[in-house]
This record gives C-alpha cells, sequence and structure tokens, in this order.
C-alpha cells in the first residue's frame, strides 16, 4: 500500500525558474502547451503556453528527437533542452529542445486563433466558445486581474479583523422585496435563489462584529444592458459598532487602496499585458444624491426625470463632473432616498425622506451600494408596516434583533462591474467567466 507523502518537488521547471536559469548546457525539464509553431524549415520556433506565462522553444532539425510535423497547436507536452539567452524571445530567453514528449493530442483543429495578440472575433463568438477563448493571453489577464481584486477583498479585510462566512443561496424570502426573483420548488415547497447574503451577513454581525462574503448572487431582472448579469459574483461586508455609515466608506477606500497597491505588485505582467493604468484612491470625494442631480444638471443641462434614483446616464456624467473637477475616478454618492432603498436602510434623522447609504461610482458606474442598517427591532418592525410588507419568510431575521444587535452597516460590490471598470471595457460579460443573461445558459 502506498501512501500520500505532503507536497512534492516536481523536476519540470515554471517560468519564474527558467528564467533565473543562466545560459548552459544543463538540461531542464519543462512542461506546456503547444500555444504556437512558426515553422523556419531547418529550425521551428514553437512557443509553449504556461500557466505564467509564454516560453519560446526551439526546434532544430537533427537536434530535436522529433519531426517537427509531428507537433500541432493545442498540444500538451514535456519537453528537454537546454536554455539560452535571446534578446528576440519573450523574457529574453528561449529554449533549444533536444527531447519531447506528447502528453495529450488535440482531435481537431483550435476554432479561434488563440495566438493573435487580439482576439479578431465578436463578443458573441467568444463566449460561445469561451474555454478556448480564454487561452488566448490577453484573455486570460484578465481574469488574473480579476483573481487580485478577490485576493485584495479577502487579504484586507482579514487584515481588520473581519471573519470570512459563507452563506445559503437558496432561500425562502428575498433580502431586498420586489418580484425580481429566481423562483422554483425546493422539495414542494416553494424556494427563491438568493439576491443577496444581506440577511445572513446582518445576523453574523451579531455573532463576529465584523464579516465578509464572496458568492454569487441572482437577479432575475429582464435586462439586456452592457451593465447588467443575472448571476454576478457579489464581495460583502457587514461591520457592527460604526459610528456612522461613512465608517463603511472608509473600509470600502482602504479596500481600493490595498487592491491597487497589491496589483501594481504582484499583477504588473498583466497590467501590461492589457495597458491598464491603474486608478487614484488617496481620496475620494462624497457628494449628497441631489445634491448630485443638481450638479450635473447645471453644468450638462440634464433635466431631472426620477428624483428618487440614479439613470445610467446622470452616473456617468457625475463620473465626468468628478473626474473633470476633481480628478477623480471615483465618487461615493450618499443619502439615496428612503423609497428606493430597502426597508433595512437606515433613514437619516434628519430628513427621513433620505437614507444613511450610499453608491460608489467608478468611472460612470455603479460598482457597490452600501450603508448604514436599521439595528433596532422596533424601528425596523415599523418601517416594515408602513410599507406594508409581510413578516413571513422572514420571522428569523428580525428575532436577530429581538434579541439586541449592534449599530451596523455594509455593502456588497459588484465583481464583475469593478473589473469592467478597471479594464476600461464596455460590457460587463467581458470580465465574467461564463456569463448568465436573459439568453445565455451555456457554456
Amino acid at each position: 500500500m502506498e501512501f500520500a507523502a505532503g507536497i512534492l518537488k516536481k523536476e519540470t521547471l515554471e517560468l519564474p525558474q527558467i528564467l533565473e536559469v543562466k545560459e548552459s548546457d544543463r538540461e531542464i525539464l519543462v512542461e506546456g502547451t503547444v500555444h504556437s509553431i512558426r515553422n523556419m524549415g531547418e529550425i521551428a520556433f514553437v512557443i509553449l503556453r504556461k500557466r505564467d506565462g509564454l516560453l519560446q522553444a526551439v526546434w532544430e532539425e537533427g537536434k530535436t528527437d522529433i519531426p517537427i510535423c509531428h507537433l500541432k497547436e493545442g498540444e500538451c507536452v514535456r519537453v528537454s533542452g537546454t536554455v539560452h539567452d535571446e534578446i528576440r524571445a519573450p523574457h529574453e530567453k528561449e529554449l533549444r529542445l533536444s527531447k519531447v514528449e506528447i502528453l495529450s493530442s488535440p482531435a481537431a483543429p483550435l476554432p479561434l486563433a488563440i495566438d493573435k495578440w487580439k482576439l479578431n472575433t465578436s463578443l458573441e463568438t467568444k463566449l460561445n466558445l469561451r474555454p478556448i477563448s480564454l487561452r488566448n493571453i490577453k484573455e486570460r489577464a484578465r481574469f488574473k486581474i480579476q483573481e487580485g481584486v478577490c485576493r485584495a477583498f479577502r487579504e484586507f479585510l482579514y487584515s481588520q479583523g473581519f471573519t470570512e462566512v459563507h452563506t445559503p443561496k437558496i432561500g425562502s424570502k428575498g433580502a431586498e422585496g420586489g418580484s425580481n426573483l429566481f423562483k422554483f420548488s425546493y422539495f414542494h415547497k416553494p424556494a427563491i435563489l438568493e439576491q443577496s447574503p444581506q440577511f445572513y451577513k446582518q445576523m453574523m454581525v451579531g455573532v463576529f462584529d465584523r464579516v465578509f462574503e464572496t458568492g454569487p448572487v441572482f437577479r432575475a431582472e429582464k435586462h439586456n444592458t452592457r451593465r447588467h448579469l443575472n448571476e454576478y459574483t457579489s464581495l460583502d461586508l457587514e461591520m457592527g459598532y460604526i459610528d456612522s455609515f461613512m465608517d463603511i466608506c472608509a473600509m470600502e477606500t482602504g479596500f481600493l487602496q490595498y487592491t491597487m497597491e497589491l496589483l501594481k505588485k504582484e499583477y504588473a505582467k498583466e497590467l501590461k499585458i492589457l495597458g491598464i493604468k491603474l486608478p487614484g484612491t488617496d481620496k475620494i470625494p462624497c457628494v449628497r444624491f441631489t445634491d448630485a442631480k443638481e450638479l450635473v444638471s447645471e453644468k450638462y443641462g440634464r433635466k431631472i426625470k426620477n428624483p428618487f434614483d440614479l439613470e445610467p446616464e446622470e452616473e456617468e456624467l457625475i463620473g465626468r463632473y468628478f473626474k473633470e473637477e476633481y480628478d477623480s475616478d471615483f465618487v461615493f454618492v450618499t443619502h439615496y432616498p428612503s423609497k428606493k432603498r430597502p426597508f433595512y436602510a437606515m433613514d437619516d434623522p434628519e430628513d427621513e425622506r433620505f437614507t444613511l447609504s450610499f453608491d460608489l461610482l467608478f468611472k460612470g458606474l455603479e460598482v457597490t451600494t452600501g450603508g448604514q442598517r436599521i439595528h433596532d427591532y422596533n424601528m425596523l418592525t415599523r418601517k416594515l408596516e408602513r410599507r406594508g410588507m409581510s413578516r413571513e419568510g422572514m420571522e428569523q431575521y428580525l428575532d436577530t434583533f429581538k434579541y439586541g444587535m449592534p449599530p451596523h452597516g455594509g455593502l456588497g460590490i459588484g465583481l464583475e462591474r469593478l473589473t469592467m471598470q478597471l479594464l476600461g471595457e464596455d460590457n460587463v460579460r467581458e470580465a465574467c467567466l461564463f456569463p448568465r443573461d436573459m439568453n445565455r445558459l451555456e457554456p
């Protein structure tokens, strides 16, 4: 009988190790996928794709143990050879091949020219062939950046004393109210896919004080726009013992500052591939909802049509205004009208028509919604009654407040929207591995 002995060091080298190898006759072992082949006759350039980048390998007639005609794009190989300096190669290193072992071979030619710097195809085609299109270096780099955002969210919140939680995505009642829910039968009982972990993360504030979660949320809205998905990833946090909702804004500002520094340090290669200039986060301005509307109305002649919410065009103009006036890509818009915020949002004691809440706009697009919550049981139940809402399905949530809760607040960040704006894309589907919208359930 054999037993696993922990993590074993493989003999094959990864790209950072290869780049450290000085030119010599010592052979090394490398694994990767054949990304492209450029056959020049007596020599051929075989580009290998590895998890951390591209490596140029050189096939030479009479020096490599396999005919070049036996190699094709998409094959997974294990090769050996010697490292040499070559200023024209990626990373200024190349591997001169002596042996090639084919580990697996594709059954058909690739449907996309993934070796091109840019995929010259439509978004629809890229999404239909997503597992293949993501093998393109630029396409893949987008999701390394997204990884960095998630990593920063976790690392920063751990450093601030938060506990990570994982809440159910099947529920009996939506947290936000309204009809934009995916409903289904759960063992002959009515159920929904959660549109937010809101109830659960509030409950957990009474346990851990500070909690966060990264996970899917579901919205059954019949949108078909560049900014909406029906399933997306939400970065959620909730924190207790706050003095005001501005504590939540400050926490998000800290997260964004940490994120940009982490991306600069650990994801410089991907930033360079994508040509991304990271936004400044030293100071993020705040503006009240009503003031923001008036500012863009006065400067850009935009008539106020909806007094209770921001239209997409208004968000864009607010972003433009604060970029022009303050050179800021971000702006917190605060004190949204109570009429358009969920029942658990804390009303402003100075004017109950508004709430102690905010959205964060990034380059004119809402990427975050948050604010202070009602923590008093009687206040919460009175607001439910004023709105004519039923307590059915919320009894355990309400009981949490009956037995005492600290002043608290939180936020939810749309990961795909945040990534989309960082990348400078104009469609959120570019920032989602496998988008789900009104028309797409595959792949």
